[in-house]
């Protein structure tokens, strides 16, 4: 039976995080999709997918591509061990308030700068000082952050020199620094998979601000500490070959723990100081071919789809018929 209502399908809360895949072929079976590499054919079922994430060497066909849309699962291609991202597809939702909320947010400097601070604030155990500048706060996160990478060394048991690598020179770069790319992709792809079917926009960020990600990369800051920083440590103390492979395989036992994906829409809706007053009238979940609003100066919005006549014009409506 073919879906045709978004709100029987499972909440992204209640998903899987995601599925790495590369040199493959994926394509549809039933309602579901198959991939098929040297292995031979493995089913998935992709009705509680968040995200999947797709290497180099893969080929998709248009059917796939439709039922992973029908279910909600964000499709990213990726570079290799998924270290790149270099396209998305379309999220969940087919509504725009989330965006607009998100962008009167980022537009308004007052506003900007509480979320900024409440994004900060979410990093921290303890309450900071509301009298602390920006510049103080950007202090203390490097403070906090840097005694994380020390901790999860120490507890790991290996040598850390800090963070440095080059993309073009990735085999050159230390096995943590690497495992830490790693780890981190995939938590930028579930949160990229988090934003977009929630209806927000990657590319508006608070903290960070001038990419694409942008947003993506405030949000996931939120996680990397507790969540990607102890796993890559821990992957490069276990020396598995390939560590790439066994960072992600660790990142997605990490995430069913920590009940990620049930953390991170009301992490964004909280910094973004989201409330049930700010939710849409219309819920074009509902119809995915519903036309929206007009943008009005007077009213906010007229309804759309349908002939705008003004008072006092007596002139039959268009029918859009061949003549008009």
């Amino acid at each position: 039976m073919r879906v045709q209502d978004l709100h029987v399908l499972p909440k992204f809360s209640d998903g899987w995080s995601y599925l790495y895949v590369e040199h493959c072929r994926v394509d549809q079976e039933d309602r579901a999709i198959a991939i098929h590499d040297q292995a031979g054919k493995t089913p998935v079922p992709c009705a509680n997918l968040a995200l999947l994430m797709l290497g180099p060497g893969v080929s998709i066909t248009h059917a796939a591509i439709s039922v992973l849309a029908d279910h909600g699962c964000l499709v990213a291609w990726c570079g290799e061990e998924g270290v790149r991202f270099y396209a998305t597809g379309m999220g969940e939702t087919r509504s725009a308030a989330n965006f607009l909320h998100q962008a009167r947010m980022w537009a308004h400097e007052g506003f900007r700068m509480e979320v900024v601070r409440r994004l900060y604030q979410l990093r921290f155990s303890e309450r900071f000082d509301p009298a602390f500048s920006l510049q103080q706060i950007r202090g203390m996160e490097g403070v906090r952050v840097r005694g994380a990478y020390a901790k999860a060394a120490k507890e790991a048991g290996i040598t850390w020199e800090g963070r440095s690598y080059k993309r073009d020179e990735w085999s050159k770069a230390d096995p943590a620094n690497r495992a830490l790319s790693a780890a981190n992709s995939c938590l930028y792809g579930i949160c990229h998979a988090a934003i977009v079917s929630a209806g927000f926009s990657p590319a508006l960020g608070f903290i960070h601000t001038g990419k694409m990600l942008s947003f993506v990369y405030d949000i996931a800051d939120l996680y990397k500490t507790e969540i990607t920083v102890p796993v890559a440590f821990r992957a490069v103390a276990e020396e598995k070959k390939p560590l790439e492979r066994q960072v992600r395989i660790n990142c997605r036992d990490q995430f069913v723990s920590t009940r990620l994906l049930e953390r991170i829409i009301p992490d964004i809706q909280s910094a973004l100081m989201l409330t049930v007053a700010t939710t849409p009238d219309t819920d074009f979940d509902l119809d995915a071919a519903a036309p929206g609003f007009l943008w009005d100066n007077v009213e906010g919005k007229v309804e759309g789809g349908r002939m705008q006549v003004a008072e006092g014009d007596e002139t039959e409506p268009d029918d859009g018929g061949p003549d008009s």
